[in-house]
């Protein structure tokens, strides 16, 4: 079984910080292989901007010595290539003047195409290429802007970067990105939900325990350390990523999959959360950082040692117990957590159900486990049903836990596109669907703020937790003081 390739329609995609590391990481990967699958036709265009001044041939020198690493010379196509390097220019702009702006006017000329602007840059200038783009009349009816998270680093400063966008864009233009919507697996979770009669009717508090989320990995700040230093794992992974997997667990079935009666769902989850504050903060979280010792097979330095305040007590890690005051969900908790330099690379979602109420067999045929449904985001990207089974064989009724194993890449013979593949077409189609809506990012921090306000505080202060370990203990005491256990590596 193959995917199905559907094109999209002509457009011209301005990345601004079209030379920086996500450009070269991610979107110019991306969108290679979107045009190598045929997605992208016509005189579809790519056109870098930044304040480095370079020549269009200096940036197709750049776009290839990138597709070179990171997608890997020995799996490029020639042909493809050519193809793809043809379809890049590039524009020296400044965000604060007016200067190249008359140059990339120029460039993309007066053709009715959709003009999608990616900000690959920091959200410090959002607002001032919003005002440049405005004030040269390079927003029409069909152009969307694309902003990358930080979207805020608490509830006003994400209202006042909305309020600066939304100057010149509405909201049906804006999509902001949050990559870990765009995993297969993430749209799987609807497809599973909405599509089959054997999982909603069972998807509430009456037969799931609880839930756990964690996104899990060994690499540290990798060089970002005085970024990471300011935020932190609480802002840089649970107000976006962690809370965006919650609330597509946990909404309503929505009216439709229109973008809007999706988000209105997500919307009402955040809206639900039972409020996290000085009062319960010490019971319902955990923070940790990391010390020196070994991922990936070798030895790693400690957290302060990457980061010039070496009495900071920034979170590497988080764990979070999250309740949902509704009908569905009364009594389920949801269990959040996420962290650098632990023992394995892992994003799951892990649905707990309750166990049977009552066994027929034998304490010979074992103990019965209760079914889980395992959602893998990454490293391999499929939907696991552990279920229990008879042992085959002679010799009576044994019981034994087994997993129905669905790999998308042995399903459908390919590996799964990258989420940014997905997410930078969808832009292109209008479909806002896997974008946060306005409203949603502000309800997000509305949760997050006084948690983080509560650790002040109360002074809780970061535990301690070994490089190439699963975090804190306090993160081990946070789940089995409750019964129950992390299900660490599925796998």
């Amino acid at each position: 079984m193959t995917s199905h390739i559907i094109p999209v329609e002509e457009f011209d995609y301005v990345v601004f910080g079209g030379t920086g590391d996500l450009a070269e990481r991610k979107l110019i990967p991306s969108l290679y292989h979107r045009l190598e699958d045929g997605q992208i036709v016509g005189s579809s265009r790519i056109i870098g901007a930044a304040r480095s001044r370079m020549s269009s041939g200096e940036y197709r020198e750049f776009a290839e010595k990138a597709l070179n690493e990171h997608v890997g010379s020995e799996k490029l196509d020639p042909a493809v290539v050519e193809d793809f390097l043809s379809r890049l220019h590039y524009a020296a702009v400044d965000a604060k003047s007016q200067d190249g702006w008359d140059d990339l006017k120029a460039l993309l000329g007066d053709v009715g195409r959709v003009r999608a602007y990616y900000l690959a840059v920091s959200p410090a200038i959002f607002g001032d290429i919003a005002d440049r783009l405005n004030e040269n009349g390079l927003i029409r009816e069909n152009s969307r802007l694309v902003i990358e998270k930080p979207i805020g680093r608490d509830l006003q400063s994400a209202r006042d970067l909305n309020e600066e966008v939304g100057r010149h864009f509405r909201e049906d233009q804006i999509f902001r990105i949050d990559h870990y919507l765009g995993k297969e697996t993430v749209q799987n979770l609807l497809a599973l939900r909405f599509a089959n009669t054997l999982y909603e009717p069972v998807w509430n508090a009456a037969h799931i325990d609880h839930v756990q989320i964690t996104v899990a990995e060994t690499l540290g700040v990798e060089g970002r350390g005085n970024y990471y230093d300011k935020s932190g794992a609480i802002r840089d992974m649970v107000q976006n990523h962690l809370l965006q997997l919650l609330c597509l667990v946990a909404m309503e079935p929505p009216s439709s999959s229109d973008a809007n009666a999706v988000r209105d769902e997500k919307l009402k989850v955040l809206r639900a959360l039972r409020p996290i504050n000085s009062a319960n903060v010490g019971d319902f979280t955990v923070r940790g950082q990391y010390t020196a010792g070994a991922a990936n097979g070798a030895a790693v330095p400690a957290y302060l040692d990457e980061v010039d305040d070496k009495q900071s007590d920034t979170e590497t890690f988080v764990a979070i117990k999250a309740e949902i005051e509704n009908w569905r969900w009364a009594g389920v908790p949801f269990y959040m957590r996420t962290g650098k330099r632990l023992a394995t690379r892992m994003s799951e979602i892990v649905i707990q159900f309750k166990p049977v109420p009552h066994s027929i067999f034998d304490e010979d045929a074992g103990k019965l486990a209760s079914n889980q449904l395992v959602l893998r985001l990454q490293p391999d990207e499929g939907v696991q049903q552990i279920i229990m089974i008879k042992d085959p064989g002679p010799g009576g009724m044994r019981l034994r836990q087994v997993a129905l194993d669905m790999s998308f890449q042995e399903s459908f013979g390919a590996k799964s596109p990258d989420a940014y593949e997905r997410l930078l077409l969808d832009v292109i189609r209008g479909n806002q669907t896997l974008f946060m809506r306005r409203d949603e990012v502000e309800a997000a921090w509305k949760w997050i703020e006084p948690i983080i306000s509560a650790w002040g505080e109360t002074s809780q202060t970061v535990r301690k937790y070994t490089a190439g370990s699963w975090g804190p203990a306090a993160s081990v005491a946070l789940i089995e003081r409750d019964g129950r256990t992390w299900v660490d590596d599925l796998n």
